[in-house]
């Protein structure tokens, strides 16, 4: 050594003698816990940590320990910073690393910061949903254009049959496809191109029956042909494909307040819609076909898909009671399955938003249900002002849009059998008492309606009121 000693101890309680040698060499950037470049620091034995050297370097890395959870967690983070061994020995007094760690955790009070945040990922699309709620009614000007060319008495019958069988197998088959569609778009394509033909022949078949083999089973084939190529169409999400396609009706139908159109227009715009909807089905199964195959994938079991088809059926029977007694709630509730799909989208995200915000299971099922609450009373306020300006008895109207809602939101989360089996249950006992005049006659719709709603917002609580099921 040259030059002078200076010798540093601290102060009385501390047990480090310092030596500063001196030097000219040019100061070098070092980590925040070592000595100058000229001090040599000599611990005596014996004596402990230093507190004021742990609690300095504490106060420094607190907002990086406070959220730690365990003293390892401070231990990595020790390591990560490449503290030396020799450092924590010689200038903090501990004998190894997860001593240290352990000190600094005592030190910092524990601190959570909530998690930045991320943009929602179920922000729905809503020009699209609104766009499906109008096409969910747009058909109906088919039968508005085309009424003075067949007997309501006679072939409504016919024409209901075909549309239950058509609802129960798109549901199903849309459901399929949406699984295959995960797959890959070749593989939804060719579930589609099998499915849709088969079903729209399978309903064409059941209206055939009360049809008596007449001439009323191509008016129920044409609605058979519509339904299937509109549900491929809607699980493909071209939606503008198909609006464009029902051009002509819209056109029709706007002209029926100032023109008669005469039966040729009547009956020929229908059918120029059918074969415009029929050809925007075929480009677009010709697009999804296109795509590469994925090797090696597998075919979902049919009977995943069976309670959706159940549930079609159920909620088909129920709106056929309900369009019996108020015809206007019928367009009201085809009309708001739009905003309907729409809120399921919030639903999710609202409840994401809740998982992030609770802090206990408890906490989580009581955000829950004010997120069902919310959204449940977000889709049946406008129902009831429109209920009243169609004519439409709110009584009928609210119970079973509140059932057809929660039912849909149980099968967005994969609970199928629930909903199918109430909405069933809801059918049946309807029907059965509308069909047998039991007690308690018109009453029996709304009191069915309103009990499925409770025992499936009953549901909807216990299986989606769990973190899990939506992590």
């Amino acid at each position: 050594m040259s030059g002078p000693i200076s010798l540093e101890p601290g102060g009385a309680e501390r047990d480090t003698l310092a030596l500063r040698l001196a030097g000219t060499r040019p100061p070098r950037r070092r980590p925040r816990w070592a000595l100058d470049d000229t001090t040599l620091a000599i611990r005596l034995p014996g004596t402990g940590p230093d507190e004021e050297a742990v609690s300095a370097l504490a106060a420094e890395l607190a907002d990086r320990i406070g959220p730690a959870v365990h003293p390892y967690e401070v231990a990595a983070l020790l390591e990560a910073e490449g503290l030396p061994g020799s450092v924590i020995k010689e200038r903090y007094g501990h004998p190894d690393l997860f001593s240290l760690a352990a000190a600094l955790y005592e030190r910092v009070p524990r601190t959570f910061p909530d998690p930045a945040p991320t943009a929602d990922p179920w922000r729905p699309d809503t020009v699209r949903c609104l766009l499906r709620g109008v096409l969910f009614a747009l058909p109906g000007l088919a039968y508005l254009l085309t009424a003075p060319l067949w007997d309501a008495g006679r072939h409504t019958a016919v024409l209901v049959v075909a549309g239950l069988v058509s609802w129960a197998w798109g549901q199903a088959l849309g459901h399929r496809a949406h699984l295959r569609r995960a797959t890959g778009p070749r593989e939804a394509g060719r579930t589609l191109l099998v499915g849709a033909p088969v079903g729209a022949v399978v309903a064409t078949a059941a209206a055939a029956l009360p049809a008596g083999g007449g001439p009323v089973t191509l008016v129920a084939a044409a609605q058979s042909a519509y339904l299937a190529a509109a549900g491929v169409l809607l699980v493909l999400g071209r939606e503008r494909l198909l609006s464009a396609a029902l051009a002509p009706l819209v056109a029709g139908a706007a002209v029926l307040p100032w023109a008669e159109p005469g039966p040729w227009l009547r009956a020929g715009l229908p059918l120029l819609a059918l074969l415009a909807v029929l050809a925007v089905t075929g480009h677009a199964l010709r697009a999804a076909l296109a795509a590469p195959a994925v090797p090696g994938a597998g075919r979902p079991p049919v009977l995943r898909s069976l309670p959706y088809g159940l549930f079609g059926l159920a909620a088909g029977v129920l709106v056929l009671l309900a369009g019996e007694r108020e015809p206007y709630a019928v367009i009201v509730l085809t009309v708001s399955m739009g905003p309907a799909e729409w809120l399921l989208y919030r639903y999710r995200g609202l409840s994401v938003a809740a998982l992030r915000a609770a802090a206990t299971p408890a906490g989580f099922l009581l955000r829950s249900a004010g997120v069902l609450g919310l959204c449940l009373t977000a889709y049946l306020l406008p129902l009831l002002p429109a209920a009243l300006l169609t004519g439409a008895e709110p009584a009928v109207v609210l119970p079973l849009a509140a059932a057809l809602w929660t039912a849909l939101l149980l099968q967005a989360f994969g609970a199928a059998w629930p909903s199918a089996a109430i909405c069933l249950t809801a059918a049946g006992g309807a029907g059965a008492a509308v069909l047998l005049h039991l007690p308690p006659g018109p009453a029996v719709l709304p009191l069915g309606c309103g009990a499925a709603a409770l025992c499936l917002a009953a549901c909807a609580l216990r299986l989606l009121g769990r973190p899990a099921a939506h992590a």
